[in-house]
């Protein structure tokens, strides 16, 4: 699985997973670029619904939020998400509950001789002691190695499209600003438990496959931004997908997860006002897209930017 997706339909850990370990989530700064990433629209006679797909991290100075995705948020009455931010500690100790194998268990026991060396020199290769993991699951390892070259890479959570929407008021005809009401789709506590509950086996494979990934992280991730912004759904499918990628994991954490979405937008479709729902963009590329799921259904996506 490649490391970069997390950044584009993964849940929404990456932050929290750094701070209970402790690690570093310094970001740098990046010269500033102007995007247009790609926006949709579900609609009937009294509701419109927006889909955008978002990054969960970016570099400090990326100008995305113009034009017709600003247009749309602010014409929105409401903004949804995968999950509303939950409070940092009640995220960490959370994590801390869920994360953390029994006690006499170790991580690194639980590797091959030869992914066990993989995994020492990675953690070497980032400044890290060897031991940085062994108390934790494989899944909490591989979400924190996955995204520790990212944020040193100038990634940042509070640079994320999340937060840049979320932070974005409320404007009534008279002019008067209030925050626009945000719900989550789904909760942290469930985005924790779609990695706690893979059987151990598959999460050492995924450890394992970011592991595999490493090399690749800087390269990719910036070819997978610039795709993103230039809106390109269609590439960023072509590179998400990847040969190997574990089943179980991918009907779990993406095509699920986008036949429970289309069906609460089919639900919300009952109810007038003009909603914007923003997922990781991942979930709006490829053949199990939020937009495929829909169209079983009969609903019609329109691209509008």
């Amino acid at each position: 699985m490649k490391i970069a997706a997390l950044l584009f339909r993964k849940a929404r850990l990456l932050g929290a997973a750094l701070a209970v370990a402790g690690l570093p989530a310094q970001a740098q700064t990046a010269p500033a670029a102007a995007f247009h990433p790609a926006l949709w629209e579900v609609k009937d006679a009294d509701t419109t619904i927006y889909l955008f797909g978002t990054v969960h991290a970016l570099p400090h100075g990326v100008d995305w939020l113009s034009g017709p995705v600003a247009a749309a948020l602010d014409s929105s009455d409401e903004l949804v998400t995968e999950i509303v931010e939950p409070d940092p500690a009640a995220m960490q100790s959370s994590l801390v509950t869920l994360a953390m194998l029994p006690a006499g268990k170790n991580l690194r026991d639980l590797l091959s001789p030869a992914q066990k060396t993989r995994f020492e020199a990675d953690l070497t290769g980032l400044g890290m002691a060897k031991d940085a993991f062994d108390r934790f699951k494989p899944w909490y390892a591989a979400v924190a190695l996955a995204t520790l070259p990212l944020l040193r890479e100038g990634f940042n959570m509070e640079d994320g499209v999340e937060t840049a929407l979320a932070a974005r008021p409320l404007r009534s005809v008279s002019g008067a600003v209030s925050k626009r009401p945000q719900s989550g789709l789904e909760t942290a506590q469930f985005q924790l438990n779609l990695f706690d509950t893979l059987p151990l086996a598959n999460q050492v494979n995924y450890l394992s496959a970011v592991m595999d990934a490493m090399p690749t992280i800087k390269s990719e991730t910036a070819t997978l931004i610039d795709e993103w912004g230039a809106g390109h759904p269609d590439k960023l499918a072509d590179m998400l997908s990847a040969e190997g990628d574990d089943p179980l994991i991918l009907d779990r954490l993406v095509t699920q997860r986008n036949k429970t979405w289309a069906n609460w937008i089919h639900a919300r479709l009952g109810r007038p006002g003009t909603v914007f729902v923003a997922v990781g963009a991942g979930h709006l590329t490829g053949v199990q897209s939020v937009q495929h799921q829909l169209a079983v259904q009969g609903i019609v996506s329109t691209r509008v930017q």
